[in-house]
């Protein structure tokens, strides 16, 4: 199979090309190198099944040439991380939601499949638990930016869902919870690489809120198992599929917990939301994925640990 994955030497999309390529696949990668980086693909570019375009989902014409090119469209391309959505509200709504159009639309052009990475961050501030794909969304005023990434894939995915309905394009969502992994960088407000950074050079970590909230991380690998088990069952057109850990832990514990595993001298400190980042800022107290469907359609279950996650991502910034 030919994979075009946009966002592909992103963070998952890096690893989910590392998958595709070593199973024969030919994979192609669109990626403006904003978020993602050329040292996540290095390993990848002396391969004869790969390939690199340095390009933005914005430009419709390379990505309508590309998508004419394969046979799936995997797309993972978008504005990412809090710190990135509240500083950059506009840039992040316009990469997250005509981007999508964009490569949609280039999908039903040419008739090929495609997946939409989307986010449990569609959920907002609903925090009862376990979510399951069918629960309600609870998101403040759209006038605070903090919600416009959840406003923008929760528009991927009724495009993805009605391109589907309407127009018989064979598209596929995956929702990805707390995702965790090596590549993964802290500066755009992801808290494990933030935490374990800090922690393996003995400084402070920094805990936004009061850190009762409670998370869910999922290590990468167990992820990119989810998404090709998605992408290469039949069962799933049309439809969509958490994928994350429901072990569930505070942030607070979280930071007891790398400090723990990374045997570091780093203290804790507590930051209000307000002092991190703006007044009026809103978080979900609890986020746990309810990952009944995917086990019972396609038998997928996390198997990596919390301290598995850790030591990796510690491994990786060593």
């Amino acid at each position: 199979m030919r994979y075009l994955i946009t966002g592909g030497a992103g963070f998952i999309g890096s690893h989910l090309s590392d998958a595709l390529v070593a199973r024969g696949d030919h994979v192609i990668v669109l990626d403006n190198l904003t978020t993602g980086n050329r040292s996540n693909i290095e390993q990848l570019l002396t391969k004869p099944n790969f390939e690199l375009f340095e390009g933005s989902i914005l430009d419709t014409t390379r990505v309508n040439s590309l998508v004419a090119s394969v046979d799936h469209v995997l797309h993972f391309a978008a504005a990412v991380g809090v710190f990135n959505i509240v500083d950059k509200p506009l840039e992040s709504l316009t990469t997250n939601i005509r981007g999508t159009e964009n490569v949609l639309d280039a999908a039903h052009t040419h008739n090929k499949d495609v997946l939409i990475a989307s986010s449990s961050e569609i959920y907002g501030k609903n925090s009862s638990g376990p979510l399951n794909e069918e629960s309600d969304r609870i998101v403040g005023s759209p006038l605070k930016g903090r919600w416009s990434y959840s406003e923008a894939k929760a528009i991927d995915e009724s495009l993805a869902q009605f391109y589907y309905l309407e127009k018989g394009l064979r598209t596929r969502i995956v929702r990805l919870f707390n995702t965790v992994g090596p590549r993964q960088v802290g500066h755009y407000g992801m808290v494990v690489p933030r935490f374990v950074s800090a922690a393996l050079k003995n400084e402070p970590l920094t805990v936004y809120g009061s850190g009762t909230q409670s998370r869910c991380f999922c290590h990468v690998n167990d992820a990119i198992r989810g998404i090709i088990a998605i992408i290469d069952s039949e069962a799933t057109i049309g439809d969509a599929f958490n994928v994350g850990n429901n072990h569930e832990i505070t942030i607070e514990g979280l930071a007891k917990r790398v400090i723990e595993v990374t045997h570091s001298q780093s203290t804790i400190t507590k930051v209000p939301y307000e002092v991190a980042y703006n007044s009026g800022f809103e978080d979900m107290q609890r986020r746990i994925p309810d990952i009944t469907k995917i086990n019972q359609v396609l038998g997928w279950t996390p198997l990596l640990s919390l301290e598995e996650i850790i030591s990796d991502v510690a491994h990786q910034l060593r």
